[in-house]
């Protein structure tokens, strides 16, 4: 019980005053409005896309890279332009979508603006729907980088209470084509049109690969290798954070892996491990395959995405086979990958059971749709806020510290995603579940789970997510015929404080498989306590391929000859 003090009326009248100060200097200002437009000598013709306002304390970095993350608080706006025209003007004023707050509500003083227009592509599918959105340009979806994407130069504007603001911004530059790191000894990269997916798509579209070569490759010609294919969001770098360079961030990866206190080790260290004379030898592989949603396909077919599985499985892994050596059996092909490139390892070797040998998963995105972070998918009515929330409404959060500390809000990240991209294409976390795991809506883009302003589920949305891509759900409906080859293949870890909540799921995906009989599932979960976060793995890099090379060893269905593990 508690007793409340007693306040003068002197001292609530001074309170109020103060209250009615603030609220007058937050006060919407006139007029704001900054015009966004392209001359004809850096785009000739229309272009239809999301023109994305940015703004900032300070000029460095750009303002660009520092809007649209999970704890982005940069103020930014987002437009849809169709075809607009060289010379024409995109409007961006009080009404544009926005976050944290409208053009009118910026506090009077000194920013730094920049606009950005990410270019959109028309895309004739073959599901007959026709769709605008982004075409990856092989930087993984990330449309503040994206070679062909228009940006502005930096502006310092200042705005002053009760003054109009009008800016007019020239996008005058174009982003340059990606530079793709050269080969190496050691690191190889792969790059194919995919035959299903350009059919889907009505483009052509890519896959691609990272191969990390084994110690000795060159000199043993005649000889074949298992395969470890990490899994994760798009990057060029080779597995493992592999680097020969001793200086490479070696302090910085040092001691970002101490504040997390896990087992990983820094790239140069892994390197010595990879190329010393009693290491296993395997190919390491890193897929690419980004969506016009996402940097990332999850690895899946999807209605919204296509066959992407298709491609990976019966595209790219056969030209990797036959391209550098892979021993191209089952027995040898293992998987690995965190978070995002979690949920792949493990939906891979649950989807795909006769593909893969094994998977040793690190913090996977959702495992089962019953803890969507912190959301139940099947039960839940809002995903902003818990069920019951009548007289003391308590925001649901999505990420947090590893003392506990609630950071993002559900609700704030789905506003992020809705000014970044209109119809699920703000190349966001919400979006590319829902591009990867939702049906197709009417108007052809997917049909969210949620709705991003509202947060009111969908009930038929979240049926088809429990039908097609709950892993939990899928085991344990099809387990008497999948029992038996994912027997002793699944191995789980994941921090007990995860900052995305994301070890929920994984509690309740062990109590469905440790409770397996005919057979058991032999799993192994591991959970790294107390209070490790997202990013913590049990052993070194190094030690999880040792594993891996001595499980394809003792399953191997003959003495392997032709690999030394």
């Amino acid at each position: 019980m508690s007793v409340l003090p007693h306040v003068s009326a002197a001292r609530m009248l001074r309170k109020l005053a103060s209250v009615l100060s603030l609220a007058l200097l937050a006060s919407p200002l006139a007029a704001q409005r900054v015009e966004v437009s392209f001359p004809s000598g850096v785009m000739a013709k229309p272009v239809t896309g999301r023109v994305i306002l940015i703004v900032a304390r300070d000029s460095t970095p750009e303002p660009r890279f520092r809007a649209g993350s999970y704890g982005g608080t940069q103020p930014f706006y987002g437009l849809d332009v169709s075809a607009l025209a060289p010379g024409a003007v995109a409007v961006i004023d009080s009404t544009t979508s926005a976050y944290p707050m409208n053009l009118a509500q910026l506090p009077p003083g000194d920013y730094f603006v920049q606009a950005v227009l990410n270019v959109y592509t028309q895309f004739h599918r073959a599901d007959g729907h026709v769709i605008w959105a982004h075409m990856d340009q092989w930087e993984g979806q990330q449309w503040n980088r994206s070679p062909g994407n228009l940006v502005s130069d930096v502006r310092r504007v200042r705005v002053d209470a009760g003054k109009p603001l009008n800016v007019k911004l020239t996008l005058d530059h174009v982003i340059p084509p990606v530079a793709v790191p050269p080969d190496t000894k050691w690191v190889k990269r792969v790059k194919i049109q995919s035959k299903l997916l350009s059919e889907f798509w009505g483009q052509p579209m890519y896959i691609g690969a990272t191969i990390l070569l084994p110690a000795g490759y060159d000199e043993n010609p005649g000889m074949r290798y298992p395969t470890v294919y990490q899994q994760g969001h798009f990057s060029l770098a080779p597995a493992f954070g592999f680097t020969t360079d001793s200086t490479a961030d070696y302090e910085t990866q040092r001691d970002a892996i101490r504040a997390r206190t896990d087992g990983r080790e820094p790239g140069y260290d892994f390197y010595k491990s990879w190329k010393s004379e009693d290491f296993p030898r395997m190919l390491a592989v890193t897929w690419q395959h980004p969506t016009p949603y996402y940097d990332d396909s999850y690895a899946v077919n999807s209605a919204n995405n296509g066959p992407y599985a298709d491609a990976l499985l019966t595209e790219l892994v056969p030209y990797i086979e036959s391209h550098f050596r892979a021993i191209p059996q089952p027995y040898a092909r293992t998987l690995t990958g965190g978070s995002t490139g979690g949920w792949e390892s493990i939906a891979l070797q649950v989807l795909h059971p006769d593909f893969f040998n094994g998977t040793w998963t690190l913090y996977p995105d959702p495992v089962d749709f019953r803890s969507l972070q912190m959301v139940n998918a099947y039960e839940d009515t809002s995903a902003f806020v818990p069920n019951g929330n009548d007289w003391v409404v308590t925001p649901r959060y999505m990420s947090r510290t590893t003392s506990g500390q609630p950071q993002t809000t559900q609700r704030d990240l789905s506003r992020i995603e809705a000014v970044l991209g209109s119809k699920e294409r703000s190349g966001q976390q919400f979006n590319a579940w829902d591009a990867a795991w939702s049906p197709v809506g009417a108007d052809g883009y997917p049909r969210p789970l949620w709705d991003k302003t509202t947060g009111t589920m969908d009930r038929e949305v979240a049926d088809h997510w429990r039908d097609n891509f709950d892993l939990r759900h899928y085991m344990e409906v099809n387990w008497s015929t999948l029992g038996p080859k994912l027997a002793g293949k699944l191995n789980v870890y994941v921090g007990d404080m995860d900052n995305y909540y994301l070890n929920l799921a994984v509690y309740q995906l062990e109590d469905f498989l440790k409770g397996t009989t005919n057979p058991r599932s032999d799993a192994l979960f591991e959970y790294g306590r107390p209070m490790k976060g997202h990013g913590w793995q049990p052993m070194s890099n190094a030690e999880l391929i040792r594993i891996m090379a001595r499980h394809i060893a003792a399953s191997a269905p003959t003495a392997m000859d032709d690999a030394t593990p």
